[in-house]
């Protein structure tokens, strides 16, 4: 069960009510039935974080959308928040995990398209059970990855599902989010 708690920073802040009064009369004094008015107030928002960072597969072979590594080249927009050596590190672990996990989905693809017509299709679901287990392994990876080090640097990975740039086929990406900043340092 989750509780969703008001943002602590917005208690503090002090909001000018005379203009909302004085439209709320005019509003009144215009409409002959009285109703009620719902308004939503805007609250401040952190300042928006960046686009995130997406990092492709780099590999030669892709089963149902994932590739067998990642590109471990460094983004230039991380300069500043993380260090090359980690991110590399990080990037090598999935990878290691990828490589192996994936040959076994690619020999069970294969047996599962020769056998795909004897079957009416069945024999495919291993490779799809197989495919579901790696993905929920390279997110609970980078979870763990979150929790040791990338959440206290503001930074969040996760695996996600995007459209390909050059066809309509769907591919699995790690995105590098930024997680906003709140300012706790205002004044009361």
């Amino acid at each position: 069960m989750s509780v969703l708690l008001p943002n602590m920073a917005d208690f503090d802040t002090i909001y000018e009510l005379e203009e909302e009064e004085e439209e709320d009369e005019e509003e009144e004094e215009e409409s002959s039935e009285p109703e009620p008015v719902v308004r939503s107030q805007e609250l401040p928002r952190p300042r928006d974080a960046p686009d995130p960072v997406v990092v492709r597969g780099a590999g030669h072979i892709t089963v149902f959308g994932l590739s067998n590594k990642f590109d471990t080249e460094f983004p230039s927009v991380l300069t500043g928040k993380v260090a090359p050596e980690e991110f590399k590190t990080s990037i090598s672990r999935v990878n290691t995990c990828l490589r192996k996990n994936l040959p076994v989905n690619v020999k069970w693809l294969i047996c599962g398209c020769l056998c795909c017509c004897c079957t009416l299709g069945c024999s495919l679901w291993p490779v799809v059970c197989l495919n579901k287990r790696t993905r929920r392994s390279i997110q609970k990876l980078l979870e763990w990855e979150n929790n040791r080090l990338y959440h206290k640097l503001g930074l969040h990975w996760k695996l996600s599902k995007r459209k390909c740039e050059t066809s309509n086929m769907m591919e699995y990406v790690i995105l590098i989010e930024f997680l906003p900043k709140y300012p706790i340092f205002r004044p009361d």
